[in-house]
């Protein structure tokens, strides 16, 4: 850690790493969701039908989920400058594949691997946490993760600008090139400009890369009930793409799927019972030990803010044109004030939670996610745009606060295992956002609010069980010195 101030307009040590990955995380976000904003151009130049149109969006999140666990894990190993700048590097290459598609095979493909670039979010997780005392750490990661976020709003305010100023049928190729070039260039300068840790600190690795790491008995059975909703959310989207949804997969190659996402399964647990056998053989020493509850619960509530802000995103421009009559460019603009709030409630959540405690933070954040989205379920026609816009802002507000104290609090719980931690969480947002938006395809707009409600009701009980993070956590340097690391 440095001693150095807080200061956001400084462009040096600690600040200038903070500034560096945001705008890494930014450059992520701009190239994940490049297309979101010219699909008319793209499915009009690819001549793709509806149906292909939805397939492309499932299949951009598709891969994010595992992608964010085996990310998490490649950074808590080798490092985040180096994750960082390869995943900026590599994915700039399907970026490029994309934008020279020439038919829709080519076009999801592309697609499907670009799920990959959603996981950059993680890998500055695990950067920050090692500049930033934990007195500061909230507030860091909330500027780190709200800033970043705004990526893809800047892509859809940009890309169509930029499309136009090119013209023509390809003008959308040469937008989404652009980003792939803007990623290839940041990932030579994130790595010629930052470093994983402060000078004279240690960077803190795992013991084992092949699962996430327990310490306990109890751990160890909680941590594999909590890996089966990430692969069921898995067999969600294979269904999506089945006969029975899209049919973009034929009944043969989805059931091959399922088979697949089992042995998967099976094969990850011979990992997590590799990695922690030996708690079944000797107890862990109480100072190396954490609580897996910790992170059950952190899932929970990221599965309730950023898996509902990535389904209501989708959906809240037609929400506004259906239920007030607006047009698509007025809906658009009127639903964008729901993405713009990432800015400061994001950063906001996490300044609150140094501030306040972590745990109380987050329950009174969770309380009013509950209540917002109840608001949203009542909004009809009778009601004044004006005031359902303010209802929708109001309710972001808590969406991003919370996801701004959940990644407050995931960097407090065991330094060499932040990656694969806030991996985790952050898969569990993807999972939620796969579970809303299959709800929503199943039910009315004010039934949707309700459900998002109603789980963030689950996460503020099991927000009860959670400890606030207090005194110090262990790690141990190369020599076999322990030290200890502030997390109050």
């Amino acid at each position: 850690m440095t001693s150095e101030k807080f200061n956001l307009f400084v462009f040096s040590g600690k600040m200038k790493i903070l500034h560096l990955s945001w705008m890494a995380f930014f450059i992520t976000f701009l190239v994940w969701f490049n297309h979101a904003p010219m699909l008319q151009a793209i499915a009009s130049s690819l001549g793709l039908a509806p149906s292909e149109v939805k397939t492309l969006l499932i299949l951009n999140v598709a891969l994010t989920i595992p992608a964010r666990v085996i990310i998490g894990m490649l950074t808590d190993r080798f490092g985040p400058r180096i994750v960082y700048s390869l995943l900026l590097a590599i994915c700039s290459i399907p970026c490029f594949m994309f934008a020279l598609a020439d038919d829709f095979a080519q076009a999801a493909i592309a697609r499907f691997m670009l799920g990959f670039i959603g996981a950059g979010f993680v890998i500055g997780i695990r950067m920050v946490s090692e500049w930033f005392p934990a007195n500061e750490l909230g507030t860091a990661e909330g500027i780190y993760g709200g800033w970043g976020n705004f990526g893809s709003a800047a892509a859809a305010f940009t890309l169509p600008v930029v499309a136009l100023a090119f013209g023509g049928d390809d003008g959308w190729r040469y937008a989404i090139g652009l980003t792939g070039v803007l990623s290839l260039l940041f990932s030579f300068i994130y790595y010629a400009n930052v470093s994983d840790t402060p000078k004279g600190s240690t960077y803190f690795r795992p013991k084992n890369l092949g699962a996430l790491e327990v310490t306990s008995k109890g751990d160890f059975f909680f941590l594999v009930i909590m890996k089966i909703p990430m692969y069921a959310a898995l067999a969600l989207l294979t269904w999506k793409l089945s006969p029975q949804g899209v049919s973009l997969l034929s009944e043969t190659t989805a059931l091959l799927c399922y088979v697949g996402l089992v042995l998967l399964f099976l094969y990850e647990l011979t990992h997590v019972w590799k990695v922690n056998k030996h708690v079944f053989e000797a107890p862990v020493d109480e100072i190396h030990q954490y609580k897996f509850k910790q992170v059950a619960v952190l899932n929970v509530l990221y599965f309730a803010t950023f898996g509902s802000e990535l389904a209501v995103v989708s959906m809240l421009p037609l929400f506004f044109a259906e239920t007030f009559e607006l047009t698509p460019v007025v809906a658009g603009m009127v639903a964008s004030a729901y993405a713009f709030m990432n800015l400061m409630s994001r950063p906001g959540g996490g300044w609150l939670s140094d501030k306040f405690g972590r745990k109380s933070t987050l329950l009174i954040l969770t309380a009013g996610l509950a209540v917002g989205y109840y608001v949203m379920s009542l909004v009809d026609s009778s009601w004044p745009v004006w005031l359902a816009v303010v209802a929708a802002m109001a309710c972001s507000f808590f969406v991003q606060s919370g996801e701004g104290a959940v990644f407050a609090a995931v960097p407090l719980i065991k330094r060499r295992l932040t990656g694969q931690i806030a991996g985790m969480t952050g898969a569990y947002g993807n999972v939620g956002a796969v579970t809303y938006l299959t709800v929503l395809s199943l039910v009315d707009y004010s039934t949707f609010f309700l459900v998002i409600a109603a789980t963030a009701v689950v996460g503020f009980v099991a927000l009860l069980a959670m400890e606030e993070p207090k005194g110090h956590m262990a790690e141990v340097n190369e020599d076999g010195s322990v030290e200890l690391i502030k997390v109050s």
